[in-house]
């Protein structure tokens, strides 16, 4: 357990400065700087960005799909609740004490061998416009945690009335294939986008 808790780390360490190095690279408006404090990163803010102008600050959550590498997935769960120690938790996208204005969406990420990464997709979504949007077509926090705890056992998707579950979302349950039993909204890229709140970065 101790060996894969520390292979997991250093893996974190060097995908984190990988990152850092498309940020310098890419951003142009922006200065960033990661942050070290648990405190701040149990709060949703792995990183700020500073406007180089304005000297507005933006707190960014940064959300990886390091369990899917070498594959491009078209999708990102954001996370509505899970379990610990027996007793359901909010998730990190519905709980209110985050300080996250945006998420940095990492997917795509390409490694030559162990943990030589090489290249990933960013999308940047704006967080409180999202949801925003979903409240909208009225699926409010209630709402989706109510939906999350509705069905204890059931493990799979489930289609939700107010988006497309092919082009847009739905809701999948992971009740038998993870430790944590995690219930999350599953949200196409595109339509992030498409509907303004999420923008492709690189």
């Amino acid at each position: 357990m101790k060996s894969n808790f520390k292979d997991d780390l250093s893996r974190e360490r060097l995908f984190s400065h990988f990152l850092d190095g498309q940020y310098q690279k890419y951003l142009k408006y922006y200065s960033f700087k990661r942050t070290s404090n648990i405190e701040e990163q149990l709060l949703g803010v792995d990183l700020t960005f500073t406007h180089k102008q304005t000297g507005a600050v933006y707190h960014i959550d940064e959300k990886a799909q390091l369990d899917y590498l070498n594959t491009n997935l078209p999708t990102f769960a954001f996370e509505l609740c899970y379990e610990k120690g027996g007793e359901q938790k909010t998730g990190w996208f519905l709980d209110e004490n985050k300080k996250t204005d945006f998420y940095s969406l990492v997917t795509g990420v390409y490694a030559d061998g162990k943990d030589l990464f090489t290249a990933c997709n960013i999308t940047f979504v704006n967080r409180k416009k999202l949801l925003d949007f979903l409240n909208s077509k009225g699926m409010t926090r209630e709402k989706m945690m109510g939906l999350a705890r509705s069905q204890p056992h059931y493990h799979g998707k489930m289609q939700l009335a107010n988006l497309d579950s092919y082009s847009e979302g739905y809701l999948f349950f992971s009740r038998r294939n993870k430790v944590e039993k995690p219930v999350n909204l599953i949200l196409k890229l595109e339509f992030l986008a498409r509907i303004g709140v999420g923008k492709r970065f690189i």
